[in-house]
């Protein structure tokens, strides 16, 4: 079963259009990043009089204020911000998109499926390293950087899917990801947490991550294949192979693909350490331990 094609109105069709090309129109041009985020958000959520009124010095509460300057991105942190890895220049434009993206999604706007997914598709050429055509990126979706994302064409991201490019997150031609799919590409030490490794994660053409899945950093989801609902791989899957389970094994090929397939007895490989990024952390990095344990192992 195909989907039907859906249309807005003329009128709403003609208002979409403008609004969508004059953001891109203006993240494309030589304005600064953050300036043009603040001014779209001050009026997707309806506050350009109070902003106003405060720009000009008149009264605004304490409250009023904070909702206010946080229109401005360069007024917020986000988590990734804390990465000691992360390159500052590329993440200095990449938290302003990011920044958009989350705002526009708090807004009602962001339940209009049509208006959305254009808008999400926009901002997804100036945040992403690469995105092909006919994307559909649905509401929810958090990236860590966004920068270090390649996506195909014709891919599907549903509600609330996580896409982890601490490290880097390539995704091929007509993927789909399901809602509350998490997709990693870095990892933590086993015993000490503070230690990260970054990898390439790869989501290769025509695969399927569906429902509440999880991707394990460094993992090549085969052409083709499909990751059951709520199974966590954690080693490669093949192309055509079917995986399911925590961890995830391949279970089955699927009918008709046999010729061009592994063998199962072939599957259930680790081969992230291929995969591996090595990191250089900055040499005048300020760094602190937030759990200020002892590691040392007792039997060594």
């Amino acid at each position: 079963m195909t989907k039907r094609h859906v249309s807005l109105p003329p009128i709403a069709e003609e208002g979409l259009r403008a609004f969508i090309d004059e953001v891109d129109e203006r993240l494309s041009g030589p304005e600064e990043t953050c300036d043009v985020v603040t001014d779209v958000l001050v009026d997707l959520h309806g506050d350009r009089e109070a902003y106003e009124r405060w720009q000009s010095g008149g009264d605004v509460s304490p409250a009023e204020r904070v909702r206010l300057q946080g229109y401005d991105p360069c007024n917020t942190t986000l988590e990734s911000e804390y990465y000691a890895e992360k390159d500052e220049e590329q993440f200095k434009h990449s938290k302003h998109l990011q920044w958009l993206w989350r705002q526009f999604d708090a807004t009602p706007m962001a339940d209009n499926v049509e208006f959305a997914l254009r808008f999400r598709r926009m901002l997804a050429d100036h945040l992403f390293a690469e995105c092909g055509d006919h994307c559909r990126f649905f509401k929810n979706i958090s990236v860590t950087y966004g920068h270090n994302i390649e996506v195909g064409d014709n891919v599907v991201v549903h509600d609330d899917v996580h896409l982890d490019d601490r490290g880097k997150l390539t995704i091929g031609d007509r993927v789909s990801i399901s809602d509350d799919a998490h997709i990693y590409s870095h990892d933590h030490d086993a015993v000490d947490q503070t230690h990260v490794e970054n990898y390439h994660t790869i989501i290769e053409d025509d695969a399927r991550v569906t429902y509440d899945s999880m991707v394990r950093a460094g993992v090549r989801v085969g052409e083709n294949a499909i990751l059951a609902a709520k199974s966590i791989a954690s080693k490669d899957v093949p192309a055509h192979h079917i995986a399911a389970g925590t961890p995830a094994k391949s279970i089955a090929v699927k009918d008709g693909w046999a010729s061009v397939a592994d063998p199962l007895e072939d599957a259930n490989v680790d081969r992230r350490e291929e995969r591996h990024i090595p990191s250089e952390l900055p040499d005048n990095l300020n760094q602190f331990d937030e759990f200020q344990r002892d590691l040392s192992p007792p039997d060594q």
